[in-house]
């Protein structure tokens, strides 16, 4: 396949690792690349993390977990020490799929390197992260072989991109269910707008899904008084939740919004007025919500317009926050330490499995730059894949030189 024009003014150059480096970040993210594990295949991509990490000294554990009308799923824990605090690394081998393959410039699973970038799916989201931690993790080992500070952990799902029913989640209870305790939690996620270094997501807005159903009587429309229109109220209905905001945001969140994404009536015949119309909407919520309140919020100013409606709300995550301390302070150390930028400390964005994992300890995101995810021609700068194993081997440093001494 050619370059497009695009690729060809890309002029990245490759900065090689020092030679004593025991595993290449890059050639370990090509080789998960090369396996299509589009949501929910893992194809060869767990397998191929296990063999590296178990070379390490990593006991894995392979979990398949499948919930009743849903695809099977399996994910891999795997610990390095049983003693002192256990530090994660949280991550996804899934990724979305390619969309039209004619519309890349590579193959794209192919994981090919060109001008100084390496293509293809999951490149940025998140294969590459993942190989950078196990990278930083093999340079820490070099020097902590024989007196490991403490224990050192991933939890990698193949569930994240799909439904989110058969991984981490479930993950954490087989954890919880062992009594094995997480003490932080790094989530390898792409955080960062436009430059390695800008952002450190420490929380995340709720996400609630809503289902908003005007209930009228259907009727001819040249007898329009023997009906009873339920679009009219619909539209009241809908300017009623969105013309008032919901907040103001805080010093940690951005101001909450609702965004209706669809009106819907399915009614093909111009002379009749239907029975029912129904608009989707999502809540992105910062933490002065919750659902409840929510739902209340909603009813207060439906119910103000008059009229039958149901709604149905999906909560696919609640807001959370990792008050800024000692893991966000490591964080922003190392990144600082590695590329000069001093990170911002954020909750901006879409939803992760941090929801999940922030229940079981602090947890905070970093990750690449999330400019290409999920679009065609996916790719990141081989320059900062090297930058990023870098920032994950100070934070590994920086966190185990604070760790007080137990014993777990």
């Amino acid at each position: 396949m050619s370059l497009s024009s695009d690729s060809r003014q890309e002029t990245h150059t490759d900065v090689s690792l020092s030679s004593d480096y025991p595993l290449d970040p890059v050639a370990f993210a090509a080789d998960l690349i090369r396996c299509p594990s589009v949501t929910p295949e893992d194809a060869g991509a767990l397998d191929c993390l296990q063999k590296v990490l178990e070379s390490l000294g990593f006991a894995c554990t392979r979990l398949p977990f499948r919930e009743e009308n849903t695809d099977p799923v399996d994910n891999l824990y795997a610990r390095l020490g049983n003693h002192g605090e256990n530090f994660c690394f949280a991550g996804h081998t899934d990724v979305v799929p390619v969309g039209a393959v004619s519309a890349w410039s590579v193959d794209p699973f192919a994981a090919e390197r060109l001008n100084g970038y390496l293509y293809g799916r999951g490149a940025v989201d998140m294969k590459s992260a993942i190989a950078c931690w196990v990278a930083a993790v093999a340079l820490f080992l070099q020097e902590h072989k024989n007196d490991l500070p403490g224990s050192i952990s991933l939890l990698i799902t193949g569930d994240e991109e799909g439904p989110a029913v058969n991984g981490t989640k479930k993950v954490l209870k087989w954890l919880e269910a062992r009594r094995e305790k997480l003490d932080a939690c790094l989530v390898g996620e792409p955080t960062n707008p436009k430059t390695l270094g800008e952002m450190i997501k420490i929380g995340r807005r709720g996400s609630l899904s809503g289902v908003l159903t005007a209930i009228g009587i259907q009727g001819h429309v040249a007898y329009p008084h023997l009906a009873d229109n339920p679009i009219n109220r619909l539209v009241k209905m809908v300017a009623a939740i969105t013309e008032t905001p919901l907040d103001e945001g805080n010093a940690h969140f951005q101001p909450s919004n609702l965004v209706v994404t669809s009106i819907d009536v399915g009614n093909t015949a111009s002379n009749v007025i239907p029975a029912r119309a129904t608009a989707r909407f999502n809540i992105r919520f910062c933490d002065e919500h919750t659902r409840d309140s929510l739902e209340r919020w909603l009813r207060e100013r439906l119910d103000s317009v008059e009229g039958p409606y149901d709604l149905e709300l999906t909560l696919n995550g609640d807001s959370f926050l990792t008050p800024p301390g000692r893991l966000s302070d490591v964080m922003q150390e190392a990144v600082t330490t590695i590329t000069g930028e001093t990170p911002v400390l954020s909750t901006s964005g879409g939803t992760s499995d941090a929801r999940f994992i922030k229940d079981y300890c602090p947890v905070a995101e970093f990750g690449l730059t999330g400019q290409t995810m999920h679009k065609v021609d996916e790719r990141v700068a081989i320059k900062d894949i090297h930058a990023l194993t870098e920032i994950y081997r100070q934070i590994l440093e920086r966190y185990f030189k604070t760790t007080p001494k137990i014993n777990r």
